[in-house]
């Protein structure tokens, strides 16, 4: 019969790499819920307001902001226990990401606004120009 090893820096060491690949796929999953450059940058649509929204529908995130925090919880972890020899490269990569889907978010509600204003402001134009038109008369 074998004899199992269960020496406290061995199973350590074990749970920190464990941990550490936890951190790894969470940023992952987190950069493949992003949307890609083509998506923002391209689309297809009859007016102004189509084009509006489908950059807001492009904008969107997805699970990136949940897939971040799942990662940041286990990085968090992993540092207070001391678990990381060099965890230098997670924490740039979770700053990273925080900036890059803080941006998304702002860019998301920006053209929000714009395109819940756009419908209105056309009309309004479209009042100005009917009531121009009615003063000619």
């Amino acid at each position: 019969m074998s004899q199992t090893s269960f020496d406290d820096e061995e199973l350590f060491g074990e749970a920190a790499s464990e941990m550490r690949a936890t951190v790894e796929e969470a940023l992952a999953d987190a950069r493949a819920a992003l949307p890609t450059a083509d998506e923002i940058w391209e689309v297809e649509a009859d007016n102004t307001l189509g084009v509006l929204n489908s950059l807001k529908g492009a904008l969107d995130t997805g699970d990136a902001a949940e897939e971040l925090r799942e990662a940041k919880k286990q990085f968090v972890m992993g540092q207070r226990a001391d678990a990381f020899d060099d965890a230098d490269d997670l924490e740039d990569d979770i700053e990273e990401l925080e900036t890059l889907i803080a941006d998304i978010e702002s860019a998301h509600e920006q053209v929000a606004g714009v395109a819940s204003t756009l419908p209105g402001l056309r009309g309004a134009l479209e009042d100005a120009a009917d009531d121009d038109g009615d003063d000619e008369e």
